[in-house]
């Protein structure tokens, strides 16, 4: 009897496949079934001052880590090589006196057996803001030089009044009335520019001229710098270097040159 319901369903099934039906005619199409479901947990939308909270707490405070009283600066092997041979990166950089710094120049020079008549550029980095977010314009200036370097004479073209507007401008003192003093200043001075936003790189003396003559010279260019910039606006130079042609850079301060007034001046 088993058999024979086996035999009749497989004869059904049979002919269902061929006639292209479903093969299992005793199941309803409409039937529910229990198909298994997935969930998902739906994420919490955070609140702005949430977010704001979290990365406060992400960024880390900048610690300042006072060292000078420490054998060794934070970060480097010590104060100062102790060797004539030395990696540089490895120690705070060396900023010294101006006189000091021209001193080794021509100490660079005599122990290097380079020329002794070479000239002598400064390098300096100026802080161009002002208030209200405004920036002072790049400028050129012209100065006299308590001791030329060059031994001859800047050409000069003098513009008349109605070609003045095309070439001279009033701020870098090309405009005037005394022609005779301009001549002067333009024949005889040192021009020198700011180049790219805020560096002046200039030559300010030659490595044979004394150590009197080459400091003389730096701070008039040093002092014709910082008159670009209101005084009450700080400090105008923040970086200052100087080297010969042949010699490594020296970093020096700019305060040494710099005048400052004495208590009765200011009395």
């Amino acid at each position: 009897m088993l058999a024979d319901s086996v035999e009749s369903f497989c004869r059904m099934s049979e002919a269902a496949v061929r006639a292209g039906g479903p093969a299992f005619t005793g199941l309803s199409p409409t039937a529910p079934r229990n198909l298994p479901v997935r969930t998902f947990a739906a994420v919490k939308p955070q609140r702005k001052n949430q977010k704001e909270d979290k990365e406060k707490e992400v960024k880390k405070e900048r610690r300042v880590i006072d060292d000078s009283d420490s054998q060794k600066p934070y970060g480097f092997t010590g104060w100062a090589p102790v060797d004539d041979v030395y990696v540089p990166r490895f120690y705070p950089r060396t900023t010294y006196g101006a006189a000091e710094s021209v001193d080794m120049l021509k100490t660079f020079q005599r122990l290097d057996f380079t020329p002794l008549k070479q000239p002598i550029y400064v390098d300096l980095r100026l802080n161009m803001k002002l208030e209200k977010k405004k920036k002072v314009d790049a400028f050129v200036s012209t100065v006299h030089l308590p001791h030329p370097f060059k031994t001859e004479m800047n050409k000069v073209l003098v513009f008349t009044a109605q070609t003045r507007k095309k070439f001279p401008k009033s701020k870098r003192g090309a405009v005037g009335i005394n022609i005779l003093k301009m001549l002067e200043l333009f024949k005889t001075g040192h021009e020198y520019m700011v180049e790219n936003d805020c560096y002046i790189r200039t030559q300010i003396a030659m490595l044979d001229m004394t150590e009197e003559h080459i400091l003389a010279n730096l701070e008039t260019v040093l002092l014709d710098v910082c008159s670009q910039r209101p005084a009450d606006m700080g400090t105008f130079i923040e970086r200052a270097i100087i080297a010969s042609q042949t010699s490594e850079a020296l970093w020096f301060r700019s305060e040494d040159l710099l005048q400052k007034p004495t208590e009765q001046e200011e009395e």
